[in-house]
């Protein structure tokens, strides 16, 4: 069965099967969610998280604060995803911020202190799973209506940390269907803060699933086999058994898929827009003597149709943060949108609620809600009756066209020292640099 076949893949897979490639973009990929981790410490979101959770694994960023490690991994999961700042996938969902706040969390309880080795392999065995079920559905590769990370990262979540704690091939499938049991959340809480919960609870439900399993609670043994299984939430579900992990050339789907790193903490799409207005206000800029917002009449923004991430008049960070009307605005005003750009001070800034008003929003047809396909043009008309227009279809960050290493650590840095010593950031980035070299991955204590 397909259940069986995947619990197999889960207890087998080894060390040995990670190739250079996965190994590369995994310890970015690490790299890129302790920061924006460590940064989310900061937001409310996150101390709300903290202050219901507090009743012993430790928080990122509070040596001070010791939780049970399903809380740990609850508010560690939802600062990672406290300002939509973390990785993306294709189909849509946040891979890393399900599984690597489980697995330190679990790092820190286990008796025998797993490798930095045996943290690479658990988180690959967490993406590669979510990777996986994300292929039975061809509406996955849609925005869905469903939190993508609820469904599939809990699953990954699971699924790394029955890896993490050698649990046998049937007791790694009883985790999945555990993990099942928890999964879903409506994208009507998307733009708001329980958005971030979503992560933080699918860390948190996935190690709680295996670790019930490990003291045998037991679920469906065909948890994925079935439409009334993972199947309730594709139309047009579809699954298949995972390959034979036996092999040790595996395929992982990372080695092909590599994933989206965001310049920005803001909805993916925001990518787009604020590039392709970046590039009109440039054009704007570069042919009129003086440069004064004034000038513009109208700014048109055509991008792809969806509910969640056309908000005209965004009155919170995170209504702003899925805001195609604000990202814009916001670029065209200040030539950049930052972290500061989602301030409660430039939010209500009476400029951009000026420049706001005069936005609006087109869906072309062939403009389809797909981070693959999807692109976003940003036209700017002036009281002069000028036109100037600019068209994104790859931003800087996306799979197509990834960040630099250095542009990559440059954001961990400035995101992990938001929290962190000089000292203490290079000593992260050296410690995932060279992770599979790493003898206790607990070192990696926040």
């Amino acid at each position: 069965g397909i259940t069986e076949s995947f619990g197999a893949a889960i207890h087998a897979l080894n060390t040995s099967q990670l190739t250079d490639g996965v190994i590369s973009r995994s310890k970015r990929m690490m790299l890129d969610t302790l920061g924006v981790g460590l940064l989310g410490t900061r937001t409310a979101v996150f101390n709300k998280a903290l202050q219901y959770s507090q009743e012993r694994s430790s928080v990122w960023g509070k040596s001070n604060i010791i939780l049970p490690p399903h809380y740990a991994a609850f508010v560690n999961g939802v600062a990672v995803h406290s300002m939509d700042f973390d990785d993306t996938w294709h189909p849509a969902t946040h891979p890393s911020g399900a599984v690597l706040p489980a697995l330190l969390a679990l790092a820190e309880t286990v008796p025998s202190q797993p490798s930095g080795l045996d943290l690479l392999l658990a988180f690959n065995v967490g993406i590669e799973v979510q990777g996986r079920l994300m292929r039975f559905s061809k509406e996955a590769y849609n925005i869905p209506e469903f939190h993508p990370p609820s469904v599939v990262g809990v699953m990954g979540s699971a699924a790394a940390s029955a890896k993490l704690l050698g649990l046998s091939s049937e007791q790694c499938g009883h985790a999945l269907a555990i993990a099942a049991s928890s999964a879903g959340a409506p994208l009507a809480n998307a733009a708001t803060q329980t958005k971030p919960l979503h992560i933080g609870n699918a860390a948190r439900r996935g190690l709680e699933a295996a670790r019930l399993a490990q003291i045998g609670l037991e679920g469906n043994s065909a948890i994925l086999d079935l439409d009334s299984g993972l199947g309730v939430y594709y139309k047009d579900y579809s699954p298949s058994a995972m390959a034979d992990s036996a092999l040790r050339a595996y395929k992982w789907i990372l080695e092909d898929q590599d994933v989206a790193f965001k310049r920005i903490p803001a909805h993916l799409g925001m990518h787009w827009v604020v590039d392709a207005a970046l590039a009109a206000r440039e054009k704007l800029q570069n042919t009129v003597s003086k440069f004064d917002l004034n000038q513009i009449r109208h700014v048109t923004l055509r991008v792809p149709p969806s509910k969640y991430i056309d908000c005209p008049l965004p009155a919170t960070e995170h209504q702003a943060r899925h805001s195609f009307q604000f990202n814009a605005c916001s670029a065209l005003l200040d030539n950049k949108v930052t972290v500061e750009s989602f301030s409660d001070a430039q939010i209500s800034r009476s400029d951009l609620k000026e420049l706001l008003h005069k936005v609006s929003v087109e869906t072309p047809k062939d403009n389809t809600p797909s981070f693959d396909k999807m692109y976003c043009e940003v036209e700017i008309e002036t009281h002069q009756g000028l036109s100037y227009t600019a068209r994104c279809d790859t931003f800087y960050g996306h799979w197509r066209k990834p960040l630099s290493l250095e542009h990559l650590v440059e954001k961990f840095s400035m995101n992990a020292s938001s929290v962190l010593c000089t000292e203490g950031v290079e000593g992260v980035i050296d410690v995932i640099g060279n992770i599979e070299r790493v003898q206790e991955c607990s070192i990696l204590g926040l």
